[in-house]
């Protein structure tokens, strides 16, 4: 085990947001999930991130208060959504240390880590357990910490309001570093950021697709930056449809937009509509044709015209729509063919054999990788699990919370947008069970309900309602 010079920054910073207290640290939390690629400590071929290092201090401070830590148990009990999660993480734990000894050799798995067969990268070998194993459910079990603590400070209206404001930081943070990552490749000086690309991980900082530079940001690869972006789009674009710092939110949401269509992500490309249907979506049901609400309506009238329009100069204008029309086909229609999307093929077939070899069961968490999200799911936590982090997302995503149009309604609007955005995302590259933390952090926003504490807070001291 070593801990590296950001690991060590890491715990100076764990150490003063102890000081400061749990509202700080969340707030240190939310901002080190943009360090994508870095690695605070290192243990073996782990890589133990700083957002994953922070969530410790997270810990010590909410589970010390008598408050806080009611809460974070509360977010656990049946039926709320943390209920579902740490039924998955119980099933997965239980999955990752049984089933890969039990039905050993019974069929063929591209491991995710270091098999009892080596490291043998994509090359498929008799299922067995592996490194996988535990860092997936270390992760996992940090997802569930992190839900939980995060839905308990986020339970008074000063958390609320700092988890939001953190994941607006998020969203900036996540814009300089992609402007930073350009002008450092573009003026040879990438040893910069070399301190934040230590992770054991290869880091495809030098890639081009059509002639055009990825951009990976503070992460590993460009479809990790773009699956990033698209969750602060989401976020930042819901609160803009809902006139909340209209300047700040507007100003964001289009910019990382942008940032998506340039990474050259297959990943980006494809789920920003999805993530855009879903903010016109939101458009229509919450604002409909008011004129007392410019934004909205604007969006809702003008969004449908201006598609057309794209879609019509792209088709009377062949030389001009040429480069744009070679960059989808790259990217999107011809990614099947490519060497990429043919070994990620591979690893969504093996994994779906996985699902019936195992009997519906999952060969356990953190096996085998996939290329889709539903697809991990399924090949490593099986039915069950698969039907435990639907009965979260449900709980969490589709059950309505606090008073609509209130400032927390909006924040828990925009969590739940980015959270589906997220999902896209996976849904089209994601590797593992696992999420990343911010994935949990929006949850946990999405689920945190500040006014109903406020309400019984008062109604304990006796103050009128």
């Amino acid at each position: 085990m070593s801990i590296e010079p950001i690991g060590l920054l890491t715990f100076v910073v764990g150490l003063i947001c102890l000081y400061l207290g749990h509202r700080a640290t969340a707030v240190a939390v939310v901002l080190a999930t943009l360090l994508g690629s870095a690695a605070a400590v290192l243990i073996g071929t782990a890589n133990i991130t700083p957002a994953n290092f922070l969530l410790l201090f997270l810990a010590a401070k909410t589970f010390t208060g008598r408050v806080e830590s009611d809460r974070a148990i509360a977010a656990a009990g049946f039926p709320e959504p943390g209920f579902w999660l740490m039924c998955l993480l119980i099933y997965g734990l239980l999955t990752a240390f049984l089933v890969p000894r039990l039905l050993e050799g019974v069929t063929p798995i591209i491991a995710l880590g270091i098999s009892g067969y080596g490291d043998v990268g994509a090359v498929t070998v008799p299922l067995n357990p592996t490194s996988g194993n535990l860092t997936q459910s270390i992760y996992l079990a940090g997802d569930f910490a992190c839900f939980t603590m995060i839905v308990a400070i986020a339970s008074t209206q000063a958390g609320f309001a700092t988890i939001a404001n953190a994941v607006l930081a998020y969203a900036a943070g996540n814009a300089l570093f992609a402007f930073l990552d350009i002008g450092t490749y573009a003026t040879g000086t990438k040893w910069l950021l070399e301190f934040i690309r230590n992770a054991q991980y290869v880091i495809h900082d030098e890639d081009q697709v059509a002639g055009m530079r990825r951009i990976v940001g503070s992460f590993t690869e460009a479809s990790a930056f773009a699956g990033s972006t698209l969750g602060a789009l989401g976020f930042t674009g819901t609160l803009w449809l809902c006139g909340r710092r209209p300047a700040l939110t507007g100003t964001l949401a289009i910019i990382s937009l942008v940032l998506v269509v340039l990474s050259t992500s297959s990943t980006g490309l494809a789920g920003a509509p999805a993530i855009l249907l879903i903010l016109y979506a939101t458009a229509v049901t919450r604002h409909g044709i008011d004129f007392r609400k410019p934004v909205g309506s604007t969006v809702v009238m003008c969004a449908p015209l201006l598609i057309v329009a794209l879609i019509l100069a792209i088709q009377l204008d062949d030389d001009a729509s040429k480069p744009i029309r070679d960059y989808f086909d790259i990217l999107i229609f011809n990614k099947a063919g490519t060497d990429s999307g043919i070994e990620r093929g591979a690893w969504n077939t093996y994994a779906l054999r996985n699902f019936f070899d195992s009997y519906g069961l999952g060969v356990g968490l953190g096996t085998v990788r996939a290329s889709s999200f539903p697809i991990a799911l399924l090949s490593n936590v099986g039915i069950p699990g698969t039907v435990f982090y639907v009965l979260f997302a449900a709980t969490a995503f589709v059950l309505r919370r606090g008073t609509p149009g209130t400032y927390p309604a909006d924040v828990r609007l925009a969590a739940r947008n980015s959270c589906l955005g997220l999902i896209a995302a996976g849904t089209i590259s994601g590797v593992t069970v696992g999420q990343d933390l911010l994935f949990y952090v929006l949850a946990g926003l999405a689920c945190a309900d500040p006014d109903r504490n406020a309400l019984a807070l008062g109604r304990a001291a006796g103050a009128p309602t």
